[in-house]
């Protein structure tokens, strides 16, 4: 990957943007889409559009959700400590003990999830799986009245746990899902704009998808595509303590490729439109088994008006929904030239009807 495609792909992971707060994400994706798009706007929901190509007749939605799941504050009490409910799934286990930051209207607010110290717990304690109700952020504060001159009710945060290099192009951080997944949207779409094409492309940065698909409803409704292809990531299986899940999920590995799932939520011409594209390309590609609707975007363009030809190509990530997501450079690539390369081969002739 070049070092400009990389930076703003770290600037995205970095950036503090959950469900319904994905203001500092959207602007740094419009900006880049501004560079070559006809069009770049943000929706009354959240969702950042760009548009490519505005000429052609036939539309295609590309869409990669940006939000990423985070917290928000409920609660200050008397000793200033902030009590906090989930924006979207989380493990309780995984964020003890993390710093975190807090998007306030006065800045960033650091702060860390407390944790009774283990030399404290009684045995029952320390058998105890802890529940999110039982986590609290410590700011540092004196009491409630400093820690409510920092925060509002409704400030959303995140782990504080930024983009980074591993070994072999395998890269770590928060919030890959999905920011990666709109990162490669962005990237087909500045690949279509360079290319010769009989196809418009609305890409979409979608908002609020961790917590039920909603930005994807919206989006595609305004888009009103004639076929689209949906990004996220999925599960690598390629890692300890997999056991049966490999069964469900195949064998999917980082550095393995996009990954294509085939199922009722997925059209089957352009399926095989993608498969076909894949080797013809020489662009390596994994295939995943998905036998109903999946929890992606995909599920809510396919259901939108009297229902959208739809795939979702998935980039494999390992430790999902933690503060270290894993992810492999090539894979993102691939994925941006794979669904590049698929729209291109689309045109006025191109009939999605299954049967």
């Amino acid at each position: 990957m070049i070092n400009k495609s990389k930076k703003i792909l770290k600037d995205l992971i970095n950036s503090i943007s959950p469900s319904g707060y994905e203001g500092p994400a959207a602007k740094i994706w419009k900006k880049e889409a501004n560079l070559f798009s006809d069009k770049v706007w943000t929706d009354t929901h959240g969702s950042s559009h760009a548009i490519v190509n505005k000429s052609k007749k036939i539309t295609v939605m590309l869409a990669g959700h940006c939000d990423e799941i985070g917290f928000q504050v409920s609660y200050v009490d008397e000793d200033g400590f902030i009590w906090i409910q989930p924006i979207g799934g989380w493990d309780a286990q995984i964020a003890q003990g993390q710093r975190v930051q807090i998007l306030t209207k006065k800045g960033i607010v650091k702060g860390v999830i407390g944790k009774l110290a283990i030399h404290l717990q009684t045995p029952e304690q320390r058998k105890k799986v802890s529940e999110i109700k039982d986590l609290w952020i410590d700011i540092g504060s004196k009491d409630k009245k400093q820690t409510e001159s920092l925060v509002e009710i409704g400030d959303p945060l995140v782990i504080d746990y930024g983009f980074d290099d591993l070994n072999n192009d395998i890269v770590v951080g928060r919030a890959f899902d999905n920011r990666s997944g709109a990162f490669v949207v962005l990237e087909a779409a500045r690949q279509l704009s360079k290319l010769k094409t009989s196809v418009k492309v609305h890409a979409v940065a979608t908002s609020q998808e961790e917590i039920g698909l909603r930005g994807a409803q919206t989006s595609s409704y305004e888009a009103n595509p004639d076929f689209a292809i949906a990004v996220d990531v999925t599960f690598a299986t390629d890692h300890p303590q997999m056991g049966d899940v490999i069964k469900r999920e195949n064998i999917i590995t980082l550095g393995g490729g996009p990954v294509l799932s085939r199922g009722p939520n997925m059209n089957p011409k352009l399926f095989e439109l993608i498969v076909k594209t894949a080797k013809e390309n020489k662009i390596p590609l994994q295939i995943n088994a998905e036998p109903r609707g999946t929890g992606t975007d995909a599920n809510a363009i396919q259901l939108c008006r009297s229902s959208v030809p739809t795939c979702l190509v998935s980039i494999p990530l390992r430790y999902m929904h933690s503060p270290c997501e894993l992810v492999h450079l090539k894979d993102i690539e691939n994925c941006s030239k794979l669904i590049s390369k698929t729209v291109q081969k689309v045109t006025l002739k191109t009939d999605f009807r299954p049967f």
